[in-house]
């Protein structure tokens, strides 16, 4: 191949080998809150309240927390190598539990390592489709159709 016709093919080569090494490289993903150890120093054991707790670092990461006395800060680090599923390399939780007059009465950290589990809240949201399949779906679709709305017509 000479000319032209070769030039062009082996710049597809160089481009396409770029594009495959790029989607096979690490890619890190990073999730969660850790208050910094610095400001972690500052509390008192016995002495800081939650609400001085939560003004200073903000919301827990759990709305749990509430419930059991204890606020959660947590943050993940996934790391993804290109079409292969992520996986979590790192986890911090903080776990700071209070006393019945909402005082700190522990500081605990929580890693990977420790296997420890730490039940947080899970958010998951209803797709609201109870058991219908894709083609039940796709068929259902149809008498709602406009022509008007499809030729982009303004009613």
């Amino acid at each position: 191949m000479t000319g032209k016709l070769g030039k062009s093919v082996k710049v597809t080569g160089f481009v396409l080998a770029v594009a495959i090494t790029a989607g096979c490289a690490q890619m890190d993903r990073y999730h969660g809150f850790m208050p910094p150890a610095q400001e972690l120093a500052t509390l008192n054991v016995g002495t800081t309240t939650k609400d001085e707790v939560i003004s200073l670092f903000g919301p827990p990461t759990s709305e749990r927390a509430l419930q059991n006395n204890t606020i959660y800060y947590a943050t993940s680090h996934f790391r993804r190598f290109g079409p292969f599923a992520p996986e979590e390399v790192d986890r911090q939780v903080l776990a700071i539990d209070f006393d019945s007059n909402d005082r700190v009465r522990n500081i605990a950290r929580y890693t990977l390592e420790d296997g420890r589990v730490v039940a947080l809240d899970r958010r998951v949201t209803d797709d609201g489709i109870n058991d219908v399949s894709f083609l039940g779906q796709l068929l259902g679709s149809f008498g709602r159709l406009d022509a008007g709305q499809l030729l982009g017509e303004e009613p």
